[in-house]
C-alpha cells in the first residue's frame, strides 16, 4: 500500500500543471468581492445616517439634581 501510494505522488508530482480555475480568475474573484463588499458598506454608512461626531461634549446634559 504504501508503494502504491508513494508512486502516485511521484506521479503527480511529475505531471505538468495546467491551471485551474484558481489559478486563472483567484484574483479577479478577490478583487471583485472586495470592491462589492467596500459598495454595499459605503452605502450602508451614507445612507444610514450615521453622525460621526464622536464626542459627548455638548450633547450629554446633566439631570436636575434631586435631593
Amino acid at each position: 500500500l504504501a508503494r502504491g501510494v508513494q508512486r502516485t505522488a511521484v506521479r503527480q508530482a511529475h505531471r505538468k500543471h495546467e491551471p485551474n480555475f484558481h489559478d486563472q480568475y483567484g484574483n479577479l474573484v478577490l478583487l471583485g468581492g472586495a470592491a462589492v463588499f467596500a459598495a454595499v458598506w459605503g452605502y450602508v454608512f451614507t445612507s444610514a445616517g450615521i453622525e460621526w461626531g464622536l464626542s459627548p461634549v455638548g450633547r450629554v446634559t446633566p439631570k436636575e439634581w434631586r435631593e
